[in-house]
Formats: structure tokens, sequence, C-alpha cells
């Protein structure tokens, strides 16, 4: 048991942040949206990650988009530490199987500055979701930001933390 906690705090070092973002764009056209269907988001997303998440507002208005300078567009939660390693390990042992036809992340979804980004089409692969009694869906994005800005370096410590990366780029 001790390995397994010095073996964490080793990985921790390695790690920067894990940034947890869902935008909520689409979903501000719905009826009583600021009263009920935003605090239901941020409920869960609070419930995924183990945080209250920060809301994040448009800095500028797009008519295209109906988007008024300052609305909530999105929601983001910065994870350090042991709640991001806990979050991680949650993600790669059981969110990621819980996906359909999921054979792994793509090596395309590292950056050149090692940071890894996948997302999910919606919240209730997650287990604190009930997808009986949820009544929003949105999609969630994370984002894994190592200390070391090397992408090789990067690919090999997320093997070692045990991310289902694909073997070769095609």
């Amino acid at each position: 048991m001790k390995k397994e906690t010095k073996k964490i705090s080793y990985e921790r070092k390695d790690l920067l942040k894990v940034v947890v973002n869902c935008g909520i764009g689409k979903l501000r056209g719905q009826s009583q949206f600021d009263e009920k269907v935003l605090p239901e988001i941020e409920k869960e997303l609070a419930a995924i990650t183990g945080q209250k998440p920060a809301e994040r507002a448009a800095t500028k208005s797009i008519s295209t988009f109906k988007i008024r300078e300052g609305e909530v567009v999105g929601l983001q939660v910065t994870l350090r530490k042991q709640r991001m390693m806990d979050f991680l390990a949650k993600v790669v042992s059981i969110v990621l199987p819980r996906v359909k036809d999921f054979r792994g992340l793509e090596l395309s979804n590292v950056d050149h500055d090692g940071n890894l980004n996948f997302g999910f089409r919606e919240q209730t692969v997650f287990p604190e979701i009930n997808p009986e009694r949820s009544r929003v869906s949105f999609g969630v994005q994370v984002t894994v930001v190592p200390r070391n800005k090397d992408r090789e370096a990067a690919i090999a410590l997320y093997r070692s933390l045990g991310v289902p990366l694909k073997h070769s780029e095609k």
C-alpha cells in the first residue's frame, strides 16, 4: 500500500493540472435557463469533479450566435494535487471503459506541448450521474497539462499513468 502512495505522489509532481470544461452555449436557448438549467449543470459538474465550477462569460457580443457580452457560455474546473490524481484515476479506470466502442485515445490528442485533450459527448458516462434523474445533457472536455512541455516525454508519462493511448499515428 505504501508503494502505491509513493508512486502517486511522484506522478503528481509530473502533472501540473487537469482542466475540465463544459460549453453551455446551445443550452442557453432553453426556457428558464438561469433558474433551472444552469444550476443543474453546475451541480452535475461539481459531482463529477468534486469541486464547484467557475462560470465563464462571453468576452464580447456575437450577434450570429445570439450571445451578449457577459452571458455565461461555459463552466470550468481546474483540479490540482490529490484531487487531480483521483479524477484522472477515475477517468482512466472507470469512465473511459464505459464509453461505447472505445478503442483508446488517439496520439493526435496530445499537442506539441504535451497537453492531452479529450472529451465526452454526454456527462452520463461518469458514475456520479444517474441518467434517469439527469434532466440536462451536456458534453465535457478534459485537458491534462504536464509540467514537462516535451511531447514524447508527456506520452511516456501518460502511458505510465495508465492512459489508454493508441500505439501509432495513422
